[in-house]
């Protein structure tokens, strides 16, 4: 959780240094070392007490400094000192998707708002009808990210939610009080946010239980506190509920407070017309009362006629039915991804070299990986040009040879252009294995003008995947204006393999499309568009949403040996080497 914390503190000082026009190296060093912070998969403290705070890419003296200071302190003075240039809620307008730094300070010097409300406000009076880049379209978008953001309040990432639960559930399960702990609501659903966290346990010492999760240090403070409950908040007004449970009844209460409300209507009705009922107790007869199943939800969902449905798909989008027809697909898992075919390095925007992140990749297990640093029209991460290009690919087949663990790939991250050609030539393209297209740029285009650029890109024979396909960017940027239909059904007839990008805050496809993906005979690909090698680690958020889309492991580009990926690409792309 400190990691995270610190990773916020970074990016909000470069969000009010750019906001004050400071040096753009210093703002995107602190962007960086908050990427880099948040990718470790180590905390923070056992860094800093080792004394190897610097070694972190991107950490040096000063910044290490500050995370020392944080860490003793709890808090920030350069940060504290920042603050105080703006009014909170000016701050707070970085929250709505569509404004960034700029659109917030233009906002606040010539509208004098000084909160999102004020904002609303303004642009639906058409006060900024002067302001210069800002459109009709422009104010649309930011309407529409301030009801984004109002529904969002109070939730949490689930890369930061999950982690959280988990810490709390490692410390109940080994203090030897609970026999059995399981985390619940949207988080045991894996929705991309989070608005609170349930934690069910079993055991027969449920007041010490409840004494152990109300002492626990994350907690700012305990809402209540009874004999087998309890809730908290932590220190950044995230509630925690507790129930202690008999073992008798765990299944039923874990398939109850697991949801969601739609699904468990649906569920409900199903038992009714079987003359049972059910609640967090337990199925039972309705006529006699007698229990039919309560242990296991195993127990409960057999008992309804119904195969059981995995946590992930129980959003009421046809699991039911598919359930009691005994054709739920066999969902992707983590450990049937064999490689990563989206990783940058240090010759674009990535912080590590290309021997770093493919070792980082192999001691993870990977099978392989593609290299796939940015072109050149992305000028902000240093993208490569043709010259370059050419000469990363004779500098990675040099490389791989040194790995004889892990096979690697030459690829490239193209820009799609504003007309959907591509940044890169043909002769190129054809010497490398994989082509990631994706749009970086250029987002307020119509939807129709959207729609024909990436189709266009689609066309390309070379391109192998689609990258991030809507573009969104969860809490900043709402997704491109894009007939997502048309680019899927495309995609599946080309043989194009659609992204599911793990980086947590993208998952992108989001979920609902790569149900629609499934059901248009499409292919994804899970990748963690790594840019620091622990991001490869993010994997698991990219696997979590493919299921939550009803994907399976024969759709799953990256889910192929690698013989048979190089086939299938060789297929898409005659003119591969």
């Amino acid at each position: 959780m400190r990691n995270l914390e610190i990773a916020r503190v970074f990016e909000t000082i470069a969000d009010i240094l750019e906001m004050e026009g400071d040096n753009p190296f210093r703002i995107r060093a602190y962007r960086r070392a908050a990427q880099n912070v948040e990718a470790l998969a180590e905390d923070l403290e056992s860094i800093a007490q080792r004394g190897a705070l610097t070694e972190i890419p991107g950490i040096g003296k000063d910044l290490a400094a500050k995370i020392q200071e944080y860490l003793s302190t709890g808090r920030l003075s350069d940060l504290e000192r920042l603050k105080d240039r703006f009014p909170p809620g000016v701050l707070q307008m970085l929250s709505v998707p569509g404004i960034g730094p700029k659109k917030a300070r233009l906002f606040y010097e010539s509208l004098g708002v000084k909160s999102v409300d004020e904002l609303e406000a303004a642009l639906k009076e058409g006060r900024w009808k002067d302001l210069p880049g800002i459109r009709e379209r422009t104010v649309e978008k930011i309407l529409s990210g301030i009801k984004t953001f109002r529904e969002g309040m109070g939730r949490k990432l689930l890369s930061h939610a999950l982690p959280l639960g988990e810490a709390i559930a490692s410390a109940l399960s080994s203090s030897g009080l609970a026999k059995r702990v399981e985390l619940a609501g949207s988080i045991r659903r894996r929705k991309e946010t989070v608005g609170d966290l349930d934690v069910l346990v079993i055991s027969d010492r449920p007041r010490e239980v409840v004494d152990l999760f109300a002492s626990m240090s994350i907690f700012k403070e305990v809402l209540s506190k009874g004999d087998t409950k309890s809730s908290a908040i932590t220190a950044d007004n995230f509630q925690v509920d507790l129930r202690v449970l008999e073992e008798g009844s765990f299944g039923a209460a874990l398939q109850y407070f697991t949801g969601s409300k739609s699904h468990n209507v649906r569920i409900r009705t199903l038992a009714q017309r079987k003359g049972l009922t059910l609640s967090e107790y337990g199925l039972f007869e309705e006529a006699s009362g007698k229990l039919v199943a309560s242990s296991t939800e195993e127990e409960i969902y057999a008992a309804l006629g119904m195969s059981y449905v995995e946590p992930e798909l129980r959003e009421d989008r046809g699991e039911v039915e598919a359930a009691l027809e005994g054709k739920l697909p066999r969902l992707v898992e983590l450990e049937d991804i064999r490689g990563d075919l989206h990783v940058h390095s240090n010759w674009s925007d990535g912080t590590a070299d290309l021997e770093e992140m493919i070792s980082y990749a192999q001691g993870l297990g990977l099978e392989y990986i593609a290299i796939t640093d940015h072109t050149s029209s992305l000028s902000v991460a240093h993208g490569l040009d043709r010259e370059r290009a050419l000469r990363q690919v004779e500098e990675i087949r040099e490389i791989a040879g040194r790995f004889p663990g892990i096979r690697v790939l030459c690829g490239l991250e193209v820009d799609v252009l504003p007309d959907g050609s591509l940044d890169m030539d043909e002769e190129v393209l054809s010497k490398l294995d994989v082509v990631v297209a994706s749009v970086h740029s250029h987002f307020n285009m119509s939807r129709e003008e959207m729609t024909r650029r990436v189709l266009r890109a689609l066309q390309n024979p070379y391109v192998s995947i689609l990258g991030h396909p809507t573009g969104r960017i969860l809490g900043e940027r709402e997704a491109l204006d894009l007939d997502v239909e048309a680019v899927i059904r495309e995609a599946a007839a080309r043989g194009v393999a659609l992204e599911v990008n793990s980086y947590p805050k993208r998952l992108d496809l989001p979920d609902a499309l790569v149900k629609r993906a499934m059901e248009l005979g499409a292919t994804i690909c899970v990748n963690t568009d790594a840019h620091v090698p622990q991001q490869f680690n993010n994997l698991r958020w990219g696997v979590y949403c493919a299921r939550r889309g009803w994907a399976t492991r024969e759709r799953c580009l990256n889910a192929l040996g690698f013989e048979e990926l190089v086939a299938r690409l060789r297929r898409r792309r005659p003119a591969l080497r």
